[in-house]
């Protein structure tokens, strides 16, 4: 364990044992794994992003990065073909339950309707965004949007967003790690905003 790690556990409290276990699973042997399994179900069910996992495995081996991000983006838009499914083929099921949770379930008309005058905007736009994936890929299923296009479109938007992540990491990982190490409380406070807003933004959004 490193130092920086060590000392978030002095300080103590549950939040910073969770952080330093998450950073020492990171390294672990599973740790691809379990970041392909969080990017592939965030598209279609998962509540949480992915970056629970990129980040601190950027931290912990910076060089990996770039190559950490392809990972992610390959098993995201993998998830999102899913959800995609869940729209085009099980909406009237598990895709009706899915975004109900979501309380967009009386949005899914007008989310249709901007496809047919928005359609590729659509997707980049709310690929970028803290909007869950999710509710892109199931209702661009529902929607009945080309699939070509939206694997593509998966691919640039999802792409884009990790790599961003991913540079930032790479250049200034030794930062980001004393911030977070530092003001942990008050990232995952911002995290948890971040991940509410984008739940809110998607409900209001349309």
């Amino acid at each position: 364990m490193s130092e920086g790690v060590e000392a978030v556990v002095v300080r103590g409290g549950p939040l910073r044992s969770l952080y330093a276990w998450v950073m020492k699973q990171a390294s672990g042997k599973y740790a691809w794994w379990v970041m392909a399994a969080v990017a592939f179900s965030e598209s279609s069910f998962f509540p949480l992003p992915p970056d629970i996992m990129l980040v601190p495995m950027a931290l912990a081996d910076r060089s990996r990065a770039y190559i950490l991000a392809l990972w992610c983006t390959v098993w995201s838009v993998a998830g999102g073909l899913v959800g995609y499914a869940i729209g085009a083929l099980l909406y009237d099921s598990v895709g009706q339950w899915l975004i109900s949770v979501y309380g967009m379930a009386q949005d899914m008309d007008t989310f249709r309707s901007l496809y047919n005058h928005y359609g590729a905007w659509i997707i980049v736009l709310k690929g970028l965004t803290p909007i869950p994936y999710k509710i892109v890929t199931i209702a661009s299923g529902f929607a009945g949007y080309d699939l070509f296009l939206f694997t593509i479109l998966s691919f640039a938007t999802r792409g884009a967003r990790f790599a961003i992540v991913a540079l930032l990491l790479h250049h200034f990982g030794d930062h980001v790690r004393n911030f977070i190490e530092k003001q942990l409380e008050w990232v995952m406070l911002g995290l948890l905003v971040i991940v509410v807003g984008g739940f809110v933004l998607a409900r209001y959004a349309f």
